[in-house]
């Protein structure tokens, strides 16, 4: 197996900075019973292990959980230390498989939360720009204190670049089935502290190139095509007709659906857009109406 990008960490480096760092952030869990799930069932993926092999700098560490039950009282426990910062309602609602942060009243996309995070002063700032780039750069002054900045249906967003995400749980070839690019899906366990460096994700790592592998939010994958072409990856037509034949299959004039297929996209603006078509009779809900209020929006 290839260990090393030749401009990037080796994987005993990665392993002892992804330990350390996610030893920081548990103990910084003032529950004893949240802190020792945290520490049997958590999965760290995504992009910070592809940056650590190209020796590029770690935006943000992407945090799963392998089981509802874990995932449950996390997300219970940032949304008190939320709510009390802030006063905003909200609540964790986790009655069916999935597992989402709604308003007190069961309404999303109506509170500060979606668009918003919490400064320095505790205060709540609107946020219409890249969500998860400015929580990313939201750095504790001294040591890092891992407080709530940012919530969202899917996730919640800590100081000191941690992601928190409950959207998806399960063990590692699981949670990868919501990946769209190959290079991704290294990923290091906190049961064991072992590394998996995956051949198929090293191989796209040295060429730079995106692989699709499929995901369930073919939508998602395309709008995020913009971030990795900026940072000089390379993808070819194949790769994004396979995105277009996915796509081609859902509704997006349905709501519900585009709402889900935006999951994980950063742009605030693309919440303002939910918040009109859920006031909207879905029966004049069509692709001229959206392209409409896209063009408002962007």
């Amino acid at each position: 197996m290839i260990e090393q990008h030749p401009r990037g960490m080796k994987a005993k480096t990665i392993k002892a900075v992804l330990a350390k760092k996610f030893n920081e952030f548990a103990e910084s869990i003032d529950d004893e019973g949240v802190r020792q799930l945290v520490k049997r069932n958590t999965i760290i993926t995504g992009g910070c292990i592809a940056s650590m092999l190209l020796g590029e700098k770690v935006n943000d560490y992407d945090l799963y959980f392998t089981d509802k039950a874990t995932c449950v009282a996390v997300g219970e426990y940032y949304i008190g230390k939320f709510t009390a910062k802030t006063g905003w309602p909200m609540k964790l609602d986790h009655e069916g498989e999935r597992v989402r942060i709604v308003t007190a009243s069961g309404h999303r996309g109506e509170t500060a939360g979606d668009v918003a995070t919490l400064n320095d002063s505790g205060e709540i700032e609107d946020a219409y720009e890249d969500l998860n780039e400015r929580a990313q750069n939201t750095e504790s002054d001294g040591p890092p204190t891992y407080r709530p900045v940012f919530m969202s249906t899917n996730a919640i967003t800590l100081s000191d670049r941690i992601q928190i995400v409950l959207r998806f749980y399960g063990e590692a070839d699981t949670i990868h089935e919501n990946y769209d690019f190959a290079h991704c899906t290294n990923y290091w366990t906190s049961r064991d502290g072992s590394l998996s460096l995956r051949p198929h994700a090293l191989e796209a790592l040295l060429a730079r190139e995106l692989r699709y592998v499929g995901s369930k939010y073919p939508v998602c994958s395309v709008i995020r095509l913009r971030k990795f072409i900026r940072r000089g990856w390379v993808i070819n037509a194949g790769q994004i007709l396979k995105m277009m034949m996915q796509i081609s299959e859902l509704d997006l004039t349905n709501p519900l659906v585009l709402e889900d297929q935006l999951t994980g996209v950063d742009s605030a603006y693309f919440l303002d857009v939910m918040r009109q078509l859920r006031d909207k009779d879905p029966e004049k809900v069509n692709a001229a109406y959206l392209v409409e209020i896209i063009d408002r929006m962007f």
